[in-house]
């Protein structure tokens, strides 16, 4: 009998935000969860919040994901292949996976090994699991209100759900953005939960006024003594002159960061800074960049305007996120220094929130209508592009990862836009070095490679719109060599 995960989310979809973590919503969630951390700890608070998320009893579940013995050998045969790179599928081949690697690549007729359990694809498409170059593992899938009331466990294990269901919708890995998601990668790699692979930044470090200060004007001036509680949480830190920020990146990378994220100028929904300031001068920047450098890994930065796009290239960040509002000159300079541009399809009417100041909206509108132009210079000029979502405070909605996979296809193939989020998304990820937190390679099926495998009915290569009905099209999921799903006849 074929067996199956599925997770179904019946609840309205409500409009997922942009860039939205500097709102006044989430400072209040920041306080909020602040004060639950404080008055009991996140064991006592997930007791209390499991039955309404329709979960069994920790101790159950905790005795239900505990690791496994490695599985046996799995061999894929019957089967399209789409490894990632090439932008045809190749037909003829079978994939053996042995433990939690693709072990061979072979012609279809060779014999599977003793004891392999084989899977017939039946004409399916054979795939790398998808990657998203920018999610939020914590705040994604809870409305404003809940993350305002809810006790601190109920947070957590929403979060946890949540990753479950990014992982049916195809998305083995995420590169998390901004957020203390290091219990939740933890819980996901030692099996206590299901999830995707989570790469992450921790706290999001700012300026004092700039896109990740997250205080009220009350809690101006903040003292070393003082943290807001946005800070004691790890959803971000401010820092001040390169010592301070020298501190910080250290405290991220202390905890496991397998990057840095630095709030580099305005942002959509900030309440101090407009969309064309500058933020952190060279010398704080360099310090961020050589202290991610003395720990072998990189920093990225949340960036709009061409100026910031060329002060942080300069400084030698080796990321920019966004830069919807990028000019020739500064896509140049992105490109001859072999920075990474990850992009996401910010479009006007396409399910982002709808800001409600004068001023909100001007941005907003601003970043709509520079993102057609954005990736045409990209493209024009050959930058590395990733591709990711951030959609934020979105229950119902986290779903539109796959949709803003279809809005590719404005730009590119559909076949490309595949790529990207695979093969491209995975060299991104390499950028982590030794900091990296999974050995070996992603987004593509080669030999050696992890084996995070997807198979699709039909041919993605042609249409990713079969990625909006996951419960549908795709009929296996595997990740680290586990099966997580298998919906085809045995």
């Amino acid at each position: 009998m074929p067996s199956t995960r599925r997770l179904v989310c019946d609840a309205p979809a409500p409009v997922p935000v942009t860039c939205g973590c500097c709102t006044q919503m989430a400072r209040l969630v920041s306080q909020r969860v602040s004060a639950d951390l404080a008055r009991r700890g996140f064991l006592a608070g997930a007791a209390a919040s499991l039955a309404s998320l329709g979960l069994p009893d920790l101790a159950a579940a905790q005795a239900t994901q505990t690791p496994a013995d490695p599985p046996g050998p799995v061999l894929f045969r019957n089967v399209r292949l789409f490894d990632g790179v090439a932008l045809s599928l190749a037909d003829g081949k079978q994939v053996l996976v042995m433990g939690n690697r693709i072990a061979a690549i072979d012609a279809a007729n060779t014999p599977p090994p003793d004891g392999a359990r084989v899977i017939d694809g039946r004409g399916s498409t054979l795939m790398p699991g998808l990657i998203d170059a920018h999610w939020h593992t914590l705040i994604a899938s809870l409305p404003f209100v809940t993350l305002l009331t809810a006790d601190v466990g109920y947070v957590y294990l929403a979060a946890a759900a949540e990753a479950e269901r990014t992982l049916m919708r195809g998305f083995t890995t995420v590169r998390d953005l901004g957020g203390p998601s290091f219990a939740l990668k933890r819980a996901v790699d030692d099996g206590t939960i299901v999830g995707p692979r989570i790469y992450p930044c921790g706290a999001m470090i700012s300026q004092t006024g700039g896109h990740g200060d997250f205080r009220f004007r009350y809690e101006f001036p903040r003292t070393e003594q003082n943290l807001s509680y946005s800070e004691m949480l790890g959803n971000s830190a401010i820092a001040d002159g390169p010592d301070q920020v020298l501190r910080r990146v250290r405290e991220q990378l202390a905890l496991g960061a397998s990057q840095i994220k630095l709030a580099g100028g305005g942002g959509i929904s900030s309440l101090y800074d407009p969309i064309d300031t500058l933020q952190f001068n060279p010398e704080e920047i360099r310090a961020a960049v050589g202290a991610a450098a003395d720990w072998g890994t990189y920093v990225t930065v949340h960036i709009y305007t061409p100026d910031g796009i060329a002060r942080y290239v300069d400084a030698g960040v080796r990321c920019i996120e966004h830069g919807q509002l990028a000019d020739e000159e500064s896509v140049r300079k992105l490109v001859d220094q072999d920075v990474w541009w990850c992009l996401q399809p910010f479009l006007a009417g396409g399910g982002q929130d709808r800001p409600q100041t004068p001023d909100q909206k001007q941005k907003a509108q601003m970043v709509y209508a520079g993102t057609d132009t954005a990736y045409r210079l990209a493209i024009k000029h050959g930058a590395k592009v990733a591709w990711g979502t951030d959609i934020l405070f979105a229950p119902g909605s986290t779903n539109m990862q796959s949709a803003r996979l279809t809005a590719m296809t404005r730009w590119y193939t559909p076949a490309q836009a595949l790529r990207s989020a695979t093969s491209d998304n995975g060299r991104l990820l390499m950028l982590s070095g030794p900091r990296n937190p999974y050995d070996g390679k992603l987004g593509v099926i080669e030999k050696g490679a992890l084996a995070d495998l997807l198979v699709v009915a039909g041919d993605p290569t042609h249409d990713l719109s079969l990625f909006d009905d996951p419960d549908t099209n795709l009929n296996v999921i595997m990740k680290d060599g586990v099966l997580h799903k298998n919906t085809l006849p045995q």
